[in-house]
């Protein structure tokens, strides 16, 4: 019998889960849980963390946002990641040492995660930086899509050595835009012609390789006038033109990007119908509770997949591998340049 999950996931209030999220985490409607800083002190907490929402539901996802650079939830006892475009500063000079790089990034990404009980990170970004978007920015592997498209492959490949599923976004690209969907819902005016030859490229050169798909709470306007995070055109080009297989994870609907599709029970309704697998809500406990009520019966089986596929590495043994050193005294020195 296949395992099911439920299409909502939800985040936690601190670094340990109380007796009121032991309850919430029982819903049906539940499928995972993503940890933000205020979830996190360090990797042996982290664990411990993972170790008690799996004593209450051992198969529910858990998630982070752990990129490298700017976006690290957690720092303490794992190693210091660079910005992807600081990796990708590397290729111009020396391709072939930036793509074994990011492989070796994503590997060791992978394996600490894995270690400190985590199913994914949402990782790698695929979005080109076009210069204009400062959420995105050194986030973005580089301005090139082709570059995007060699060094995220390399990192997803990393990642999958490691026994973790790669996640990426924001699809369809949110490096062409200035407005931050965390704060505004932006307006890519671009003709879909310039996207398929630019911001495209990654999620086509790689939509067979990735797990899992992040869709931008963005409008391209050409093409829908729905974000694609809610666009039925937009995903069923993902699955039908690009051919990609895996889950699709909605970004927050508590964003202000997601805020014009309606009530939290309303976006989610029509995240699912445009043909999203997972639901993701933060940031706003009422909003999740909405959204879990109105989830009932619903069911992601795409998500179950995704679960840490390999017997977890030791934390505490992590450090005697010679690969792990190698690359963790790499990546820490420039991350500190």
């Amino acid at each position: 019998m296949t395992q099911t999950l439920g299409p909502v996931m939800l985040d936690l209030e601190g670094p340990r889960l109380h007796r009121e999220e032991q309850e919430l985490l029982r819903h049906p409607s539940v499928g995972g849980i993503i940890l933000f800083g205020r979830n996190v002190e360090d990797a042996v907490q982290v664990r411990e963390l993972c170790q008690s929402i799996r004593r209450v539901r051992p198969e529910l996802l858990v998630t982070i946002d752990q990129e490298g650079g700017r976006v690290q939830r957690l720092r303490q006892g794992v190693t210091r990641l660079p910005s992807m475009a600081r990796l990708g500063a590397e290729y111009e000079a020396a391709p072939e040492v930036a793509r074994r790089l990011c492989q070796d990034a994503g590997w060791l990404l992978g394996m600490e995660m894995a270690s400190c009980g985590l199913d994914l990170s949402f990782a790698p970004v695929l979005d080109v930086d076009s210069g204009v978007s400062s959420v995105i920015g050194d986030r973005s592997f580089s301005g090139s899509p082709e570059v995007v498209s060699e060094l995220a492959g390399a990192f997803v490949t990393g990642l999958h050595e490691a026994g973790m599923a790669a996640v990426g976004k924001h699809f369809p690209g949110h490096g062409g835009v200035a407005a931050d969907s965390h704060h505004e819902l932006p307006v890519d005016e671009r003709s879909l012609a310039l996207l398929r030859a630019r911001d495209l490229v990654p999620f086509n050169a790689l939509a067979s390789q990735l797990d899992g798909m992040m869709p931008a709470h963005v409008v391209y306007p050409d093409f829908d006038h729905r974000p694609a995070g809610f666009s039925p055109v937009w995903l069923g080009m993902l699955r039908e033109s690009l051919g990609f297989k895996g889950t699709i994870f909605s970004d927050d609907l508590s964003m202000a990007g997601a805020s014009t599709a309606g009530t939290p029970a309303e976006r989610a309704r029509l995240a699912l119908e445009a043909g999203c697998d997972t639901l993701l809500v933060c940031n706003d406990r009422q909003a999740a509770l909405d959204v879990l009520d109105a989830c009932q019966g619903q069911v992601s089986k795409r998500s179950a997949k995704l679960r840490y596929a390999r017997s977890r590495p030791d934390l505490d043994a992590i450090g005697a591998l010679a690969r792990w050193r190698r690359v963790h005294a790499r990546l820490e020195a420039m991350a500190a340049d």
